[in-house]
This record gives C-alpha cells, structure tokens and sequence, in this order.
C-alpha cells in the first residue's frame, strides 16, 4: 500500500451508527467553501488487513494471521462498504484498483475471483483499468497466481525487501533469498507488468551488498521498481528497539549509486521512490501523487473523494472485526472530514512535490479549487532556498529539494489563503 498521510481536518465527524448513504451525499453536493470546475480521475483501494507476521519496520494497517482467516465474512463487508459507498460516486469510473495490505495474496484463489468479480457488478471499471495486487514471496504459488491473473489482476507487486538472507532476517520478512528468486521468476511467467519493492540502508548493510540487491532486481528486467530508504515510523518494533543503520554518508552513497544504476539502465526516476521502463509507470500511484480521488473500503483504508465545492476524507475502521461488524451496521467509517482551505496547499504540496518531473501549475486550480496564488508565499520561500523550480508552465523539485523533500513539504504546512 501507498502510504498517504491525513494532516489537518476541516468540519470533522466520527461515527458508528447506520447512516443513509444517499442522504450523505446530497449533504456533499451542498454549496460550499471551494468550487472545483471538473472532478479527478477516481482509483478503488481495497484494503486486506491480515499478514502472516508483522515485519518490524512496518507502520501500515496489518495483523497476525491466526487460524483460520475469516475470508469470507471479511469479503462479504467489503461488499457491504463498497455498496454504501456508492451514491459518494455515482457516475464516475474507476481507472484502476489497488489490492493493498497486509498480504493480499494470502486470499485463496476463489476469494480474490469473488472480490473482483463484486467490483465489477457494483463499479463500471475503465476497459483498460490497471488492477495491481500485492505479493509477499513466502506466499507464491505458481497456481494461485496464474488463478490471480485468471481474475483479472494485471499488475503485481512483490515485497522482495532484499536478496541477502541475512539481511531478510533482520528485516523480519518470512522468505529466504531462494523464495524471493523464486517469486520474481514465478511473477515474470505470469504476469507481463510488475514492480519489485526493494529497500536500503538495512541494518549492517555495505554499498556493495546494496548495489547486489539491485543488479539482482535488474536480472529479471522489472518494468518497475520501488527504492525505498528503510525508515524508523513510530509505532513500530524499529522505533522501540532500533538497529544499527548505515550513516547519512553511506546512505547518501547508495542513493547515488541506485539514481546512475537507474538512469544507465533506461529507467526514469519519476516520483521519489518509483523507478519505470517507458510507459509502466504505476498510474494507481500517479493518481496519489497528482491529488486525484480514491475510494478505499476494507479495514483501516482511506478515501479522498472531491465534490463541486469540497473534498471530503474519510477512514475505515482499523480492527477487521471491528470493521466487518461496523459494515454489518450499516457505516464501516470511523473518521470522516472536509480538507480545510487552510490545509489544502499543503495537501496538494506533500503529493505532486513527490513527483520529480514536477506538475503543471494549472493542475493546482484543477483539484484544489482555488488559485495558485493561495500558496505564492510558500513557492517564494522555496524558490528563494533553492528547493524548487517554477515557471508557468511546471513547478518541480530541484536535486536538493529531492534530497529534503520532507523540509520542502513542511514549507506549506498552512500556508494556503
């Protein structure tokens, strides 16, 4: 899953009781403080919550495995939220699906054909959409797979982390190098559009066991590749009991060496951590990183769902029972709130910042309703510190704005008029 980060709360609501959906989203469609002249491109989130263990850098939505999983009383309340969801979004198509967690492909093979083939009779799906599942190498069956892509997932994304088995142990990760191989080769036969998730700076970690993780990735010739920088996330095993990481210099270094890696192998570095073959960008994650919409159902996701004059957040219930039973109700959403106009620079900031070819200063206007003006303030500062670019046709991140990109961001932290 995408990590998105909910900052700042306009009119804001919390409750468990049955509502009427439709009564909902006339209340929406009301007048109100921003007017949107068109709505974005909408993405479906679908959030599954269990994983076999949790990995101890791991700040997302995800629990232990127990037992049997309850996988069908889990499906038959993400039917429930996907159909109360619906009058949020009557009329709009979905461009592509995420199947997110956790460890989706923990669902057996019948489980995942049910669940796409409900969004199909609730959802009218784009001809093409891009439907992406994440993978974990200890749970690929060459099979379940070739049942997956049966269903219609036409992208996978696999939790590789590393090719070091020790540094997979200090990681927590339940695959040894050989799964991890076996994986990707299993997702090359089967699927013809995927992404590796590898990370760096592990603990203990050397430049050249870094550079080797890659080259191994770049073996199997991957149309897409997420690099990411392992983080301490509060709320983690990491952050109570911390390893020993490599320094800021050898870190630096092996975020030097991955971008000339990349970059001699063909590959463009278009969001921060998201490396792609020409055309096999993830356009699931682009619609994050552009502000576009998002319904997220299932436990703890997340939705952005913009209307005429507001653009509403929302968040399920985290605890999967606590969600199947909340879904049984009548209303799986705990949190729900309207983005401030005070907030929304920052909003729009923390995404597109992320996307290294910048964005068109019109799209601002587009998704935000209001004037590029409201955050000049904030663009001065930044231009001034050297942290970004602009003209009137693109606003991008500099190298440097890149490298302290959280500073960049903070810059806008209420900036918006």
């Amino acid at each position: 899953m995408i990590p998105i980060k909910v900052v700042g709360a306009g009119t804001s609501t919390s409750a468990s009781e049955p509502r009427n959906p439709a009564t909902a989203a006339l209340q929406y469609l009301q007048p109100g403080a921003l007017n949107l002249t068109a709505l974005p491109p909408l993405s479906l989130y679908i959030h599954f919550p269990w994983c076999v263990r949790k990995c101890p850098y791991c700040d997302f939505n995800s629990h232990e495995a127990k037992g049997e999983l309850p996988e069908k009383e889990y499906l038959d309340a993400v039917r429930l939220d996907l159909e109360q969801s619906l009058p949020l979004i009557w009329g709009r198509k979905i461009h592509t699906v995420f199947i997110g967690g956790g460890t989706p492909s923990l669902m057996s093979a019948a489980g995942l054909d049910r669940l796409l083939s409900d969004v199909r009779t609730l959802l009218p799906l784009e001809i093409d959409a891009e439907i992406t599942m994440e993978a974990n190498p200890g749970t690929f069956e060459i099979e379940k797979f070739r049942h997956f892509r049966a269903s219609g997932v036409n992208r996978l994304s696999i939790g590789i982390q590393s090719f070091n088995g020790e540094h997979l142990k200090s990681l927590g990760r339940i695959h040894d190098e050989r799964e991890a191989l076996r994986a990707v080769e299993i997702a090359t036969s089967t699927f013809d559009n995927f992404n590796l998730d590898l990370m760096y700076a592990l603990p203990s970690q050397t430049l050249a066991q870094a550079e080797h993780d890659l080259k191994t990735a770049l073996s199997f010739a991957p149309p897409h590749l997420s690099l990411y920088h392992l983080t301490m996330e509060p709320n983690t095993v990491f952050a109570k009991y911390p390893p020993t990481l490599p320094d800021d210099d050898a870190s630096a270094d092996m975020q030097d060496m991955i971008a000339e890696t990349m970059a001699a192998k063909g590959y463009e570095h278009y969001e921060v951590s998201a490396y792609a073959r020409p055309g096999r960008q993830a356009r699931h994650n682009l619609n994050y990183w552009t502000f576009g919409d998002y319904l997220g159902v299932g436990a703890g996701a997340h939705s952005k769902l913009s209307f005429p004059h507001r653009i509403l957040r929302q968040a399920r219930f985290k605890q999967p029972n606590s969600f199947m039973e909340a879904a049984r109700r009548g209303n799986p959403i705990q949190e729900e709130h309207e983005i401030a106009r005070a907030d929304m620079g920052f909003e729009f900031m923390l995404n597109t910042l992320r996307l290294t070819g910048g964005f068109d200063p019109n799209l601002f206007n587009e998704r935000t309703g209001m004037s590029i003006t409201a955050i000049s303030k904030a663009l001065d500062a930044a231009e001034a510190k050297g942290l970004l670019t602009r003209d009137f046709k693109l606003i991008r991140p500099t190298n440097l704005g890149q490298r302290f990109l959280n500073d960049l961001q903070e810059m806008f932290l209420g900036d918006s008029k």
